[in-house]
């Protein structure tokens, strides 16, 4: 540790669940980063859903992590914990954590940190991890995303839609999108979707089958409820359905005989409560596959808007809108 850290530190802090006025100003200790840990002096903190979860009341922190929402940050290295090498001290880096992102030090894993792909802010790299992550651990790890194949995201324009969007491009696959406007559609046809469907004026299961002929392989799904169904239709042979959220509900009626005749495979994941080994993997393959892709201005993070820290009701307002598109960072 340095002798230079200050003893405490602005951060927002979760007064009770509720709606975003419940997240205020407080003062909390600098963090001590623990073994194979790094304290970041942070300057930007993304936005994501999850904030939102647990602000309600919905998604608490795992044992351990701190009770600060924030899932992802970009800043400057400012302490090392022990066996935190080869990071120093003033190293620029972005980096998933468990929370305790929405405040001046956040302390992080020095496996889930990743340097600031070149030509990119610290603004814009805090809003990279979760996505990227969610992304690359789910379509390319867990479904196997390849080059040639057909995938459908839903939720096209949120962070985790253009992220997905763009890497699925990027590895040679072929890309399909919903989006809820045709604002919306026309960004996730720009970022690189084929076809983007606007789900408030067209049934995506009919134009996945008329645009693709068989189905998808991959389907990417936030939404759940309703879609389940729906989703298993418009899957092709062999498909992988994989669920990272529920915001239409996670209860539903299906009938699984399409899928058992389909040979689908339907799974899911959530990312917060994986291990830092696990995490760390993922973090390795983001630097050899996606952090080249970044650098060579082939995929990058969408940005809709920055506030400031003290602002992150607003931020949290914004992101319940659904209004944005791409991410909503908090800046320091």
């Amino acid at each position: 540790m340095t002798g230079t850290l200050p003893k405490t530190m602005n951060a927002i802090e979760i007064e009770a669940p509720g709606g975003p006025e419940v997240l205020v100003p407080g003062e909390r200790p600098v963090p001590t980063p623990g073994a194979g840990e790094v304290l970041i002096q942070v300057a930007a903190a993304g936005v994501n859903r999850p904030d939102v979860l647990q602000r309600l009341g919905g998604y608490p922190p795992p044992p351990g992590a701190s009770d600060i929402p924030g899932l992802e940050i970009a800043g400057r290295v400012a302490a090392l914990g022990e066996g935190a090498g080869p990071l120093r001290v003033g190293d620029e880096v972005t980096a998933l954590v468990t929370g305790g992102g929405y405040a001046e030090y956040c302390a992080a894993p020095a496996a889930q940190c990743l340097p600031i792909p070149k030509g990119l802010s610290l603004i814009e790299a805090a809003g990279i991890p979760e996505t990227f992550f969610t992304v690359w651990s789910n379509v390319f790890d867990r479904c196997g995303l390849k080059a040639g194949e057909s995938f459908l995201v839903h939720g096209g324009s949120s962070g985790i839609g253009t992220t997905a969007i763009q890497l699925a491009k990027a590895m040679g696959a072929r890309v399909l999108a919903t989006a809820g406007s045709a604002e919306k559609c026309r960004i996730c046809e720009k970022l690189g979707a084929e076809r983007a469907i606007n789900y408030r004026e067209e049934d995506f299961v009919a134009v996945v089958k008329e645009t693709t002929g068989a189905g998808v392989d991959v389907i990417l799904d936030m939404v759940g409820g309703d879609y389940i169904q729906r989703d298993i239709k418009a899957l092709a042979p062999d498909g992988r359905l994989c669920f990272i959220a529920f915001l239409g509900g996670s209860k539903a009626e299906v009938d699984f005989l399409p899928a058992m005749l389909k040979r689908l495979t339907i799974t899911g994941s959530t990312l917060r409560a994986r291990d830092v080994a696990f995490k760390g993997a993922i973090a390795e393959a983001l630097r050899e596959k996606a952090w080249p892709l970044i650098e060579a201005g082939q995929v990058k993070p969408v940005l809709h808007k920055t506030f400031p820290l003290a602002q992150a009701a607003e931020a949290h307002r914004l992101m319940e809108s659904s209004q944005h598109i791409g991410k909503i960072v908090l800046t320091l």
